[in-house]
C-alpha cells in the first residue's frame, strides 16, 4: 500500500509516543510491543496530529531540516507506510 500526499495522517488509537534522551519511544497498548525512533522518525511523527496531510509534515521537515523535497517526499511516504503496516499510525480512512 502506498501512502498518498493528500492522505491525512493519524496515530492508532493504541499508540503512544514518549520522547526519551535523544529520541522517542512509541508503545502499543494492545500488543505492548515497544518500537525505538530515530531523530527523523520522531521528528515525523511529532507533527502526525490528524489534520495534517503527508504533504503537509514533509513540508514542515523540509522546513525544519533543510533538506531537498523531492527526496524527503519519497523517504517519507515510505516510513508512512512502514508506520501504517507496524499499526503505529492508523490505517488510512479508517
Amino acid at each position: 500500500m502506498e501512502i498518498a500526499s493528500g492522505t491525512v495522517l493519524r496515530l492508532a488509537d493504541d499508540a503512544s509516543v514518549q520522547h526519551v534522551g535523544d529520541g522517542a519511544v512509541v508503545l502499543l497498548a494492545r500488543s505492548g510491543q515497544l518500537y525505538t525512533c530515530n531523530g527523523t522518525t520522531e521528528a515525523f511523527l511529532d507533527k502526525v496530529d490528524g489534520a495534517r496531510s503527508l504533504d503537509q509534515i514533509v513540508g514542515l521537515l523540509c522546513e525544519e531540516f533543510e533538506v531537498d523535497k523531492g527526496t524527503l517526499d519519497e523517504d517519507m511516504a515510505a516510513l508512512a507506510t512502514e508506520l501504517v503496516s507496524e499499526g503505529i499510525l492508523a490505517a488510512p480512512n479508517a
